[in-house]
């Protein structure tokens, strides 16, 4: 297994294991009302807020795959986080026991009128790149409120289609797929 997030760099990001360091920029996103709309709203928990920031590193530890801290090359900014990870989601069904691929980016992410300013794509195709190579998976997964329509883009943008509609923390949530590259379907060494 792996022991933290390999290194990815992009043209504009470095996307990195987490630091301790990281964990108040984490937090603030995570009790921004509007940013946290489609994931069950703010977490004013220290405490909780904590517990779900370790999921990041614990997951490389655990599966080989995680999820990276999305820094902004040119000022250092934590713009959120990307990854793949298995959360155990309280479903019916429930996701197979394939990656669970995931973001959030913070308002540093967004120009001053909302809009995104090409950050989650660029994460989304370095980490897909790497997971292609370095999961051995036939497909991945993952959920997005059926309000966050800037989220369904993304994952539209690199191969995700629908195919079913559940309920997940009473909210509708779409459960999108998208077949891995070839290469990723026998199993390789991570790293």
């Amino acid at each position: 297994m792996i022991a933290n997030a390999p290194l990815l760099e992009t043209e504009r990001l470095i996307l990195r294991g987490h630091e301790r360091a990281d964990f108040e920029a984490i937090f603030a996103m995570g009790q921004d009302a509007e940013r946290t709309q489609y994931k069950g709203g703010p977490i004013h928990s220290r405490s909780a807020a904590w517990e779900k920031f370790l999921r990041g590193p614990a997951l490389w530890m655990l599966l080989g795959y995680g999820m990276w801290i999305v820094e902004r090359r040119s000022d250092g900014a934590v713009l959120g986080q990307v990854g793949y990870a298995d959360f155990m989601r309280d479903m019916d069904p429930p996701l197979p026991d394939i990656p669970e691929m995931a973001w959030v980016l913070g308002r540093e992410a967004a120009a001053s009128d909302g809009r995104g300013l090409g950050y989650g794509s660029e994460a989304l195709a370095a980490i897909l790149s790497w997971g292609d190579t370095h999961i051995a998976a036939d497909r991945y997964q993952c959920i997005i409120s059926k309000d966050n329509i800037a989220s369904i883009r993304l994952a539209q943008k690199f191969g995700f289609q629908e195919i079913r509609r559940t309920l997940y923390k009473e909210s509708e949530t779409i459960v999108l797929e998208r077949l891995c590259a070839p290469a990723s379907r026998a199993p390789t060494s991570a790293g």
